[in-house]
Protein backbone atom coordinates (compact mmCIF):
# COMPACT_ATOMS: atom_id res chain seq x y z
CA UNK A 1 0.00 0.00 0.00
CA UNK A 2 1.32 3.60 -1.14
CA UNK A 3 1.91 5.79 2.16
CA UNK A 4 0.02 9.26 1.59
CA UNK A 5 1.27 11.69 4.03
CA UNK A 6 -0.48 14.96 4.92
CA UNK A 7 1.56 17.79 6.85
CA UNK A 8 0.26 20.41 8.90
CA UNK A 9 2.59 23.84 9.48
CA UNK A 10 2.14 26.11 12.03
CA UNK A 11 4.36 27.67 15.09
CA UNK A 12 1.59 27.84 17.55
CA UNK A 13 1.58 24.27 18.93
CA UNK A 14 -2.28 25.23 20.19
CA UNK A 15 -3.38 25.76 16.21
CA UNK A 16 -1.53 22.44 15.03
CA UNK A 17 -3.37 20.52 17.95
CA UNK A 18 -6.80 21.88 16.74
CA UNK A 19 -5.78 21.14 12.96
CA UNK A 20 -4.78 17.60 13.53
CA UNK A 21 -7.91 16.76 16.44
CA UNK A 22 -10.02 18.32 13.32
CA UNK A 23 -8.20 15.56 10.72
CA UNK A 24 -8.63 12.53 12.99
CA UNK A 25 -11.73 11.09 11.30
CA UNK A 26 -8.85 10.70 8.17
CA UNK A 27 -6.28 9.18 10.44
CA UNK A 28 -6.77 5.89 9.12
CA UNK A 29 -5.98 5.89 6.32
CA UNK A 30 -3.80 9.37 5.98
CA UNK A 31 -0.64 9.68 7.72
CA UNK A 32 -0.70 12.90 9.41
CA UNK A 33 2.28 14.57 10.47
CA UNK A 34 2.95 18.11 11.90
CA UNK A 35 5.43 20.60 12.10
CA UNK A 36 6.44 24.33 13.64
CA UNK A 37 8.10 25.73 11.14
CA UNK A 38 8.55 25.78 7.34
CA UNK A 39 12.18 24.47 8.00
CA UNK A 40 11.05 21.19 9.78
CA UNK A 41 8.50 20.90 6.87
CA UNK A 42 10.87 20.57 4.16
CA UNK A 43 12.88 18.39 5.71
CA UNK A 44 10.26 16.17 6.45
CA UNK A 45 9.37 16.53 2.78
CA UNK A 46 12.75 15.27 1.77
CA UNK A 47 13.03 12.58 4.26
CA UNK A 48 8.92 11.24 2.91
CA UNK A 49 10.08 11.77 -0.20
CA UNK A 50 13.78 9.67 0.37
CA UNK A 51 11.63 6.80 2.13
CA UNK A 52 9.48 6.75 -1.36
CA UNK A 53 6.51 8.03 0.55
CA UNK A 54 4.16 10.82 -1.03
CA UNK A 55 3.24 14.10 0.14
CA UNK A 56 -0.11 14.37 -0.63
CA UNK A 57 -1.01 17.81 1.00
CA UNK A 58 1.00 20.67 3.06
CA UNK A 59 -1.44 22.99 5.37
CA UNK A 60 0.23 25.67 6.39
CA UNK A 61 -0.42 29.16 8.62
CA UNK A 62 0.86 32.11 6.65
CA UNK A 63 2.74 34.16 9.57
CA UNK A 64 5.91 32.45 10.70
CA UNK A 65 9.12 32.87 11.46
CA UNK A 66 11.75 32.69 9.52
CA UNK A 67 9.65 31.69 6.51
CA UNK A 68 6.08 32.53 5.43
CA UNK A 69 3.53 30.04 4.99
CA UNK A 70 3.40 31.77 1.40
CA UNK A 71 7.11 31.73 0.94
CA UNK A 72 6.76 27.57 1.87
CA UNK A 73 4.09 26.74 -0.54
CA UNK A 74 6.15 28.41 -3.22
CA UNK A 75 9.67 26.72 -2.45
CA UNK A 76 7.29 23.20 -2.31
CA UNK A 77 5.37 24.55 -5.34
CA UNK A 78 8.86 25.19 -7.28
CA UNK A 79 10.47 21.64 -6.26
CA UNK A 80 9.78 18.80 -9.34
CA UNK A 81 9.56 15.92 -7.05
CA UNK A 82 6.33 17.67 -5.34
CA UNK A 83 4.69 18.57 -8.76
CA UNK A 84 1.41 17.45 -7.69
CA UNK A 85 1.38 18.00 -3.97
CA UNK A 86 -1.50 20.12 -2.97
CA UNK A 87 -1.71 23.16 -0.62
CA UNK A 88 -3.58 24.77 1.37
CA UNK A 89 -3.20 28.27 3.19
CA UNK A 90 -4.47 28.28 6.93
CA UNK A 91 -4.45 31.63 8.41
CA UNK A 92 -6.17 34.65 10.11
CA UNK A 93 -3.47 37.17 9.05
CA UNK A 94 -2.84 37.40 5.67
CA UNK A 95 -3.64 40.64 3.99
CA UNK A 96 -5.32 40.00 0.71
CA UNK A 97 -2.15 40.80 -1.05
CA UNK A 98 -0.70 37.72 0.37
CA UNK A 99 -4.07 35.52 -0.25
CA UNK A 100 -3.00 36.60 -4.20
CA UNK A 101 0.50 35.98 -3.85
CA UNK A 102 -0.37 32.73 -2.43
CA UNK A 103 -2.60 31.41 -5.57
CA UNK A 104 -0.64 33.13 -8.31
CA UNK A 105 3.07 32.20 -6.86
CA UNK A 106 2.45 29.35 -4.43
CA UNK A 107 -0.41 27.60 -6.19
CA UNK A 108 -2.38 27.17 -3.46
CA UNK A 109 -5.60 25.05 -4.37
CA UNK A 110 -7.69 26.32 -0.94
CA UNK A 111 -7.39 28.88 1.32
CA UNK A 112 -9.13 28.79 5.09
CA UNK A 113 -9.40 31.94 7.31
CA UNK A 114 -9.08 31.11 11.03
CA UNK A 115 -11.43 29.83 12.30
CA UNK A 116 -12.11 27.35 10.33
CA UNK A 117 -14.98 24.70 9.79
CA UNK A 118 -14.28 21.49 10.96
CA UNK A 119 -16.49 19.45 8.58
CA UNK A 120 -15.40 21.95 5.87
CA UNK A 121 -11.39 21.32 6.29
CA UNK A 122 -12.15 17.36 6.16
CA UNK A 123 -13.59 17.55 3.22
CA UNK A 124 -11.55 19.98 1.43
CA UNK A 125 -8.46 17.18 2.73
CA UNK A 126 -10.23 14.21 1.53
CA UNK A 127 -11.08 16.33 -2.17
CA UNK A 128 -7.59 17.40 -2.61
CA UNK A 129 -6.06 13.81 -1.34
CA UNK A 130 -8.80 12.19 -3.98
CA UNK A 131 -7.19 14.89 -7.10
CA UNK A 132 -3.41 14.03 -5.74
CA UNK A 133 -4.12 10.08 -6.15
CA UNK A 134 -5.86 11.13 -10.18
CA UNK A 135 -2.79 13.77 -10.58
CA UNK A 136 -0.01 11.50 -9.63
CA UNK A 137 -1.58 8.06 -11.21
CA UNK A 138 -1.78 6.20 -8.44
CA UNK A 139 -4.51 3.25 -8.29
CA UNK A 140 -6.98 4.78 -5.87
CA UNK A 141 -9.00 1.23 -5.35
CA UNK A 142 -7.56 0.92 -2.04
CA UNK A 143 -8.21 4.06 -0.72
CA UNK A 144 -11.78 3.81 -3.06
CA UNK A 145 -13.98 4.21 0.11
CA UNK A 146 -12.35 7.16 1.86
CA UNK A 147 -12.22 9.35 -1.30
CA UNK A 148 -14.66 12.09 -2.50
CA UNK A 149 -16.78 10.36 -4.83
CA UNK A 150 -17.64 13.24 -6.95
CA UNK A 151 -13.99 13.86 -7.70
CA UNK A 152 -13.56 9.79 -8.85
CA UNK A 153 -16.74 9.80 -11.28
CA UNK A 154 -15.64 13.01 -12.71
CA UNK A 155 -11.84 11.62 -13.12
CA UNK A 156 -13.18 8.33 -14.38
CA UNK A 157 -15.02 10.17 -17.26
Amino acid sequence: MEKLNIICVDDQREVLSAVLQDLEPLCFWLNIEDCESASEALELMDELDANGEYVALVISDHVMPEKTGVELLTEISADARFTYTKKVLLTGQATHSDTINAINSAGINRYFEKPWGTRELVECVRTLVTEFIFDKGLDYTEWQSNLDQSVVLNRLR
